[in-house]
């Protein structure tokens, strides 16, 4: 990784953990200033849409719908039954490649601003403690008081309320898992009368807790695959929050401060060794350091060095937004042939998946003979048993749907109703015969077409085989 450091002895560990591996707890300092109230914007503004998006409907449409179970998605409002599911992985190697792109250039952003994980920590829970224990150095008291009236209500009330707001947080989980419109309608019946899902929302409210009460940091450090996949995309030329080290070591290192010295004559650095950097990190590193792997990007070491250079009237943005290149050669901001490569490859990809919507059918069927079935005699007629399948990504009601025999020439005789009724973004399914003329057959195995309609409208064509017996010539 890119950075400046006598020695790289502290890549040997990691903050959170001490010599005998046991957890060290991160009592970070409470951020202030001007990216600190950036990031809060940005926090709240998804936040907002993270709470709201199960609840918008756009053409009837849940806004953002997982719902693995009964295998239906929905994606800014677009419906997506599992017949789509090549526009859904085409949209996650999307993903997967823009934020490569965006990793190679701007590095761990995305963690530090955009991170579900580190939104959450930082600007709920974190504040709901600093909130409920205080900052920094009254965290670090209570932990180490004894067990008394105060820090009991201290403590029970910040499990208590961090359960709460856990609980919420797995209610508009569900949400995206079952839709808005089933978890409203539990809500109205009582716990009593869906025990089975409480039970699964208790679950998530308790794995929730112990993420944000508990693990916190370490999912970043440890679990995320995201924080090792940084360390093999950036490079010298990636902008990165980073220690100004040229000017901050200047040449004899960095020292204390002391009043009406002359730093530059001494040849000392801009870094008095304050440790505030530090105290502020949500992840308990040393930024100046280097680059590391534990490195979020959250901005608020920046936040908190301009503060003490300000205090002790020296230059800001020593810890800031920048490459190892710009630090020590002094260059700008460069698109390089790499990350041009990437974009190469999300263009394409992005043209694709265009593509692919563009031609994606709003109705699917499906025809499909029913397996270990062979074909029957019927006068003068062979006949097949099928099985169908017609799902209608509509938000319009289809009230008489009919099955046509185009190629060859025959016959279809539904099991049931002859006229199939399938609601707005739903799915029919049901069993049919094809009688064909043996003189039509091509031999034991025959393409056959097949026309779906809704009324007189054409909704779909389909294609399948059927079976007739062996020619002999």
């Amino acid at each position: 990784m890119a950075g400046h450091t006598p020695s790289d002895d502290f890549r040997d560990t990691i903050a959170t953990i001490d010599e005998q591996g046991k957890r060290v707890w991160i009592f970070p300092k409470k951020p202030n200033g001007k990216l600190y109230d950036k990031r809060k914007i940005v926090s709240y503004f998804l936040l907002t849409f993270l709470f709201s998006a199960p609840f918008i409907k756009i053409k009837g449409n849940q806004f953002l719908l997982f719902n693995v179970l009964e295998r239906k998605f929905s994606i800014f409002g677009f419906p997506f039954w599992p017949q789509d599911f090549h526009l859904v992985v085409i949209s996650m190697i999307i993903g997967v490649v823009g934020l490569a792109l965006f990793t190679v250039a701007f590095g761990r952003i995305f963690c530090g601003w955009i991170c579900p994980q580190t939104i959450f920590m930082e600007m709920v829970f974190r504040r709901i403690e600093y909130w409920i224990e205080g900052d920094r150095g009254a965290q670090i008291k209570l932990a180490k008081q004894e067990w008394n009236a105060e820090k009991i209500r201290k403590k029970g009330t910040k499990i208590i309320v961090f359960f709460l707001v856990s609980f919420w947080i797995a209610n508009v989980f569900l949400a995206y898992l079952i839709g808005s419109d089933a978890v409203l309608d539990m809500v109205r019946q009582g716990p009593l009368h869906n025990s089975s899902t409480l039970i699964a929302l208790l679950i998530f409210t308790g794995v929730f807790y112990f993420v944000f009460a508990w693990f916190r940091e370490q999912v970043c450090i440890i679990a995320c695959p995201y924080g090792r996949m940084q360390g093999v995309l950036l490079d010298n030329k990636t902008i990165n929050v980073a220690y100004d080290h040229v000017r901050g070591e200047g040449e004899n290192g960095r020292a204390k401060f002391k009043k009406g010295e002359d730093r530059k004559l001494a040849g000392k650095g801009d870094c008095i060794d304050c440790h505030q950097c530090v105290n502020v990190c949500p992840t308990g590193i040393d930024i100046r350091n280097g680059t590391q792997l534990e490195c979020v990007n959250c901005t608020a070491c920046i936040d908190e060095c301009n503060t003490i250079m300000q205090s002790v009237n020296l230059p800001i943005n020593l810890i800031r937004y920048a490459s190892e290149d710009e630090i020590v050669k002094k260059e700008k901001f460069v698109f390089t042939t790499r990350m041009k490569g990437y974009v190469a490859v999300l263009s394409i990809l992005i043209g694709i998946f265009i593509g692919m919507l563009f031609l994606r059918n709003d109705v699917e069927a499906t025809v499909l003979r029913l397996p270990g079935q062979l074909f029957e005699h019927k006068g003068e007629n062979i006949s097949n048993v099928f099985t169908y399948k017609v799902v209608n990504k509509t938000m319009e009601d289809f009230e008489k749907v009919t099955f046509k025999l185009v190629s060859p020439k025959g016959s279809i005789q539904m099991v049931g109703k002859q006229n199939l009724e399938v609601k707005e973004d739903s799915l029919a399914q049901g069993t049919l015969f094809v009688e064909i003329h043996p003189a039509f057959l091509e031999g034991d195995k025959t393409e056959i077409t097949i026309e779906v309609y809704n009324g007189k409208k054409l909704i779909e064509t389909t294609t399948t085989n059927f079976l007739g017996p062996r020619s002999f010539d």
